[in-house]
């Protein structure tokens, strides 16, 4: 990797690093024609595209029976740590449940109600690697804030894999379908003849994953769009160079887009960085992987003039994954707003949060932490407001509330105020 000064960065190589494009526009036109093909065609569709893309013949769309058998062959130790991640986030997501609250406000009776969707979609990437942890990510909030079918969609494979399958039975997933890429999206929003459809999916995925959600969401909610994984790392002279790189390594185990960055205003914290980085990815098992993420134009390692200086760069970059491994990290929190998921100090790794610590992982990309938080209950629930006024109530607004609406020229709205005080 690269060392840059951050006050050096030309016009291209900052959007490359800040304007992070997640490939979905490329991808649209073919989402599209799977989306449409899906919805016309059903299962018939499903059916080929996991010949033409996964390479496998799909018997039964519908797998729910799998899931429990998958969780009896395996390995007894592994789904012992399955549950325990499992146990981990679904006391984080529990912790996030609102009360429904009713306030007097001056003989105005007030308040808000929350109700849970009905039916949810969770799609749980495959292909080259096993996503259990997204399994667990994906359903458990829905099934915390009392999503009564929440449904999963992951791709098929000649052996579909037990530690996926496994999670998603102790995620108490409601129904599961081999299916992947676009197809799976189509199919969770518009229904097939084995796939009910849902309300709102949400999930990680590749571009064309991404893109069939952005072609689905006027008739379907979604989460959010996410692209390649990313880390941003600020560290001061007390990080350890071998962890902060062991940090930016791991991040780009995920995807050869995958942008990882490290910020320091320490000079020789940055070259240690960035020589470690290089030794690192060689011995990992997806060195290939790694190499191409840390090598594409939206990875580096930077030097900032000062703490401030990381500070309003990091901010810009938005990270879905912020790590702060710097002595005053609190401090430094508080002065950055934008970030996925934060990892304060040398003993947080990504790797907690992605797989155990209980937080969630299905976050943000591109620039979104800006405006986005993560996966959360609060995207299963809708909330409604509730109000009740008594005479005198409606009395001491009454005023205000006709003024308001003649000077909108809603008469009948005013009219419906002074009905209410006719002899």
């Amino acid at each position: 990797m690269n060392v840059q000064a951050v006050a050096d960065l030309s016009p291209d190589e900052r959007a490359a690093l800040f304007d992070r494009d997640a490939g979905v526009a490329a991808a649209r036109d073919t989402a599209r024609d799977i989306v449409e093909r899906v919805r016309t065609e059903g299962d018939v569709a499903l059916r080929e595209y996991a010949e033409e893309f996964d390479g496998v013949s799909v018997g039964n769309v519908d797998i729910t029976d799998e899931v429990e058998r998958a969780a009896d062959r395996l390995d007894d130790d592994l789904l012992a740590h399955i549950e325990t991640a499992a146990a981990n986030i679904r006391e984080f997501h529990e912790a996030q449940r609102p009360d429904n609250w009713t306030g007097e406000f001056d003989g105005r009776e007030l308040g808000r109600r929350y109700r849970p969707l009905e039916r949810v979609g969770a799609y749980v990437p495959g292909g080259t690697a096993a996503y259990p942890s997204s399994a667990l990510m994906g359903v458990i909030p829905a099934k915390v804030a009392g999503v009564d079918h929440v449904a999963v969609a992951t791709p098929p494979a000649a052996e579909l894999n037990d530690a996926t399958l496994a999670a998603i039975h102790a995620a108490d997933a409601d129904a599961v379908y081999q299916a992947g890429g676009a197809q799976a999206i189509a199919a969770l929003a518009y229904g097939t003849e084995s796939v009910s459809s849902v309300e709102k999916i949400v999930g990680p995925g590749n571009r064309f994953v991404t893109a069939a959600k952005a072609e689905v969401r006027e008739d379907c909610e979604i989460d959010f769009l996410a692209g390649p994984s990313e880390v941003l790392v600020i560290a001061d002279e007390t990080a350890d160079p071998a962890v902060v790189a062991s940090d930016l390594v791991a991040q780009a185990e995920h995807d050869p887009n995958a942008s990882v960055v490290a910020v320091t205003p320490d000079e020789s914290l940055a070259g240690d960085i960035a020589a470690e980085c290089e030794r690192q990815a060689p011995e990992r098992d997806r060195r290939d992987v790694i190499q191409e993420a840390l090598d594409n134009d939206a990875s580096g390692v930077f030097t900032a003039r000062s703490m401030s200086e990381a500070v309003l760069f990091a901010g810009e970059y938005a990270a879905e994954h912020l790590s702060i491994q710097a002595e005053n990290d609190e401090e430094l929190l508080d002065r950055i707003e934008a970030g996925g998921s934060v990892f304060l100090g040398p003993f947080s790794p990504v790797a907690a949060g992605d797989y155990a610590a209980g937080p969630n992982h299905v976050l943000p990309t591109g620039g979104l932490a800006k405006t986005t938080g993560g996966l959360s209950v609060d995207h299963f629930l809708v909330s409604q407001t509730v109000q009740r006024l008594d005479r005198d109530a409606l009395a001491d607004i009454s005023e205000t509330v006709t003024t308001l609406a003649e000077t909108e020229g809603l008469e009948a709205h005013a009219e419906s105020v002074r009905k209410r005080f006719e002899e």
